[in-house]
């Protein structure tokens, strides 16, 4: 009889390998994927992941997708870090571009327009976590739940904005909101790149995160909260007072993401503000091992993803559903491999076995 039994002892590099093996395997998936299709699969593997970097535009993409991935990341892996199994980034973004766009258009005219976009957006985040996490301290329910239903809430709350209070009556009909003018945007850091602020801010939180893990009292308390609940109730430590800064500034770091994009690229409220970044976030929050330099990595990745399957749109006639596709096995490799990783298959004598 077969079994899996966990391992005594993990090395180091085989947590880093992990990664490494899972999107290695990823990427012999999709080619035996476009191979099915009838595509060249190494010209497929190169429209994917080498033409997103063929000139200093693409690059500029390449890091406009993955700053709201990484801002949502950088949330959750905080809370991940404390055995918060918080899944509503997307949720908690969308409602940051929502209310981010309203204030945006309610004060337009105002030479800060923009910021009082991002700090709206901001509060906005925090807002939506503190209701999942007010769940989860009040009424014991379970945090994943709640914030995947409360992802729905607003996913529905954006469709009801852009067709009601926020559309554009020189729209045409379409369901978006009004073009945002230049004070209403973010400042472009690259000239002929569409490379904003927000990717700045991105980059920022990535560098407090780390100093927070690494380097603060806080950040230890958030780590053996993690490892060892008990520990951390015996140590005199505050674990509710700190579940609920640490779902508040997850938040806070989706909706600034959310804010961002439409005060950013997008320039105005539309239904596909998000193409699932909430919900990419976790993977690269994963992928990166929690950990702010991980992380970076693994957002330029998903990125290029992102990018590639658009271009694989254009160049080999395939649906953008490859992308989640790419994105879904990705996850699931890496959770495979990590099983793997802590998990040994042994062959074991059943008790038949022994006693005869």
């Amino acid at each position: 009889m077969w079994q899996f039994q966990p391992r005594t002892f993990i090395p180091w590099y085989l947590q880093l390998i992990s990664p490494l093996i899972a999107v290695f395997l990823t990427i012999l998936l999709g080619m035996g994927l476009f191979s099915f299709l009838g595509k060249d699969p190494f010209h497929a593997m190169h429209v994917f992941f080498l033409s997103p970097l063929s000139d200093g535009y693409n690059m500029g993409e390449l890091l406009v997708k993955t700053a709201p991935m990484l801002l949502c990341a950088i949330g959750l892996a905080l809370c991940y870090q404390a055995n918060l199994w918080n899944i509503g980034a997307e949720g908690q973004l969308l409602i940051g571009a929502v209310v981010g766009s309203a204030v945006s258009l309610q004060f337009s005219d105002s030479a800060i327009s923009v910021w009082l976009a991002l700090i709206s957006g901001i509060l906005a985040g925090m807002c939506w976590s503190g209701i999942a996490i007010a769940l989860r301290q009040w009424f014991n329910s379970n945090i994943i739940l709640s914030t995947i239903m409360l992802n729905y809430i607003a996913l529905y709350t954006l469709q009801w904005a852009v067709h009601g209070p926020l559309k554009d009556p020189a729209g045409m009909g379409f369901p978006e909101s009004a073009m945002f003018s230049d004070n209403q945007l973010l400042p472009i850091l690259i000239e002929n790149t569409r490379v904003h602020l927000g990717v700045l801010f991105a980059l920022l939180a990535a560098i407090l995160c780390w100093v927070l893990l690494r380097f603060t009292w806080l950040g230890f308390q958030i780590r053996v909260l993690g490892h060892d609940e008990s520990s951390a109730h015996y140590a005199g430590f505050s674990i509710r007072r700190l579940r609920w800064g640490i779902m508040l500034l997850s938040g806070a770091l989706a909706g600034l993401a959310g804010a961002c994009e439409v005060s950013g690229p997008i320039g105005q409220l539309v239904p596909s503000v998000s193409p699932g970044y909430g919900y990419a976030a976790i993977i690269v929050a994963w992928l990166g091992r929690l950990h702010p330099i991980g992380m970076c990595i693994s957002g330029l990745f998903l990125g290029l993803i992102y990018m590639g399957g658009d271009m694989a749109q254009i160049d080999l006639g395939v649906p953008t559903a490859i992308t989640g596709l790419f994105q879904g096995s990705l996850l699931f490799l890496l959770l495979a491999s990590d099983f793997l990783l802590r998990y040994r298959l042994v062959k074991v004598k059943s008790k038949e076995t022994q006693h005869g």
